[in-house]
């Protein structure tokens, strides 16, 4: 069922009928791998209207990579990909990078935004149809959202 994959655009949000497109699976699938895999919860606004962030769409190109490619069940996807994000976190930490990008989302630590940045520089992008890690993508879309993070951490503990 080897398929390539579409290159995933540059963008803040994606519908499920684009995450659909990009990922190679039906809208119905995403929505129940909703249900499965609780590190899938992407964003609903007006009319519960799905709307994808980038890392989500990895995530989802991971889990069909587990399920359709290389034969995992759900119950085994879910296990490995647990594992995976623990390892991903557990290399993180042996490699020095004080950034904490996970499969599940963006957690902010104290690492200013210049020097995640410079930590990031050198990432390369992925193959077309690979299944990355976040670290494997354009690091462009993520120091403007680390930035962004930042500027609204510094609003929140100045009392605004």
């Amino acid at each position: 069922m080897e398929k390539t994959l579409p290159p995933i655009p540059v963008k803040r949000y994606f519908t499920i009928g684009e995450v659909g497109e990009l990922c190679g699976v039906k809208p119905h699938v995403l929505r129940y791998w909703e249900q499965e895999f609780t590190q899938l919860r992407p964003m609903k606004r007006r009319g519960n209207r799905r709307y994808y962030q980038h890392h989500e769409v990895l995530m989802i190109r991971r889990i069909r990579d587990l399920l359709y490619d290389q034969g995992f069940t759900i119950s085994g996807a879910r296990n490995k990909l647990q594992e995976l994000t623990q390892s991903e976190r557990e290399r993180r930490k042996a490699g020095g990078l004080a950034e904490e990008v996970h499969l599940d989302g963006v957690e902010a630590t104290d690492i200013e935004p210049e020097e995640w940045e410079a930590a990031t520089h050198h990432a390369q992008p992925a193959e077309q149809g690979a299944v990355a890690t976040p670290h494997a993508v354009d690091p462009v879309p993520w120091q403007q959202l680390r930035r962004e993070l930042f500027e609204i951490r510094e609003l929140l503990t100045s009392g605004h």
